[in-house]
């Protein structure tokens, strides 16, 4: 299981990062997504980097592409997800997690888990 922080309220314009950390075993065997789910909305992805096997690759939503950034620290175990000129509609929980089945990057919250508790993301004025 994953645990994801960082968190918190900004203003629309705002930046954020979220981390992704793990205990236990190494992240760069896995692609790692970044889900949220905002009040009365399913889960969705975010954005996808693929293991290292698969050369990290990055993958976005449409809706947060030129403005988000997901990356890797090998050297310290966490994948990151850089958050700017956030909007309100960004407003969710953010969760990260594994790729269950090894099958890469996909938009299908099934393919990914366990699920942490996340992290609040709210964007507000």
């Amino acid at each position: 299981q994953l645990q994801a922080f960082g968190g918190g309220l900004v203003q629309p314009g705002g930046s954020l990062r979220l981390s992704c950390a793990a205990s236990g075993f190494k992240l760069d065997y896995y692609a790692i997504g970044w889900f949220r789910q905002a009040p009365g909305k399913e889960r969705e992805g975010v954005s996808c980097i693929s293991s290292m096997s698969r050369d990290s690759k990055t993958y976005y939503r449409e809706a947060v592409k030129g403005r988000f950034t997901i990356s890797r620290d090998n050297t310290k175990n966490m994948v990151y997800l850089q958050m700017n000129s956030l909007k309100p509609e960004d407003t969710a929980v953010y969760y990260c997690a594994t790729d269950r089945y090894n099958v890469g990057c996909t938009w299908d919250g099934d393919d990914f888990g366990p699920w942490g508790q996340g992290t609040l993301v709210t964007v507000s004025s």
